[in-house]
């Protein structure tokens, strides 16, 4: 699994992907909101890392999820 951290513009926030192997988005969020019902993608449990993870990520890198 990916992630990128997507910049928002003007009133647009800033909002993560999560693509699978293949690069296909599955799922799609607010960057600043908690995050909830990580365990349909398989990330239940891990919401403070990932959390963590979010933050210090930059804006338009694709970098592999291993949490």
């Amino acid at each position: 699994m990916y992630i990128i951290k997507v910049k928002g513009k003007a009133k647009i926030p800033d909002y993560i992907q999560l693509r699978d192997e293949n690069f296909v988005l599955i799922a799609y969020f607010r960057a600043d909101r908690p995050l909830k019902n990580m365990d349909r993608y398989g990330l239940g449990g891990k919401e403070e890392a990932l959390a963590a993870l979010i933050e210090s990520l930059e804006f338009g890198k694709l970098q592999k999820l291993d949490i």
